[in-house]
């Protein structure tokens, strides 16, 4: 894998992380699925992508997944 794709997975990967458990806490508050959702939306579009970047480590061109999900 590219590094360039390798940081794509990291990115997507902390979206889904991100995204889940948006949503898993809003319907834990009550929300409907549709409130959810919007939740799940807003939390990807808040994710702090510097953090997400950060993560990789430039010396072996890997990613250090801290968020127990690896590259698909």
């Amino acid at each position: 894998m590219t590094e360039s794709l390798e940081i794509a997975c990291i990115v997507r990967n902390a979206c889904v992380r991100v995204a889940l458990d948006g949503y898993e806490q809003a319907q834990i508050s009550g929300l409907c699925q549709e409130g959810a959702w919007e939740v799940a939306v807003d939390a990807m579009r808040t994710l702090d992508l510097s953090a997400v970047v950060d993560d990789v480590k430039p010396a072996s061109g890997v990613a250090s997944p801290s968020n127990g999900l690896s590259p698909e």
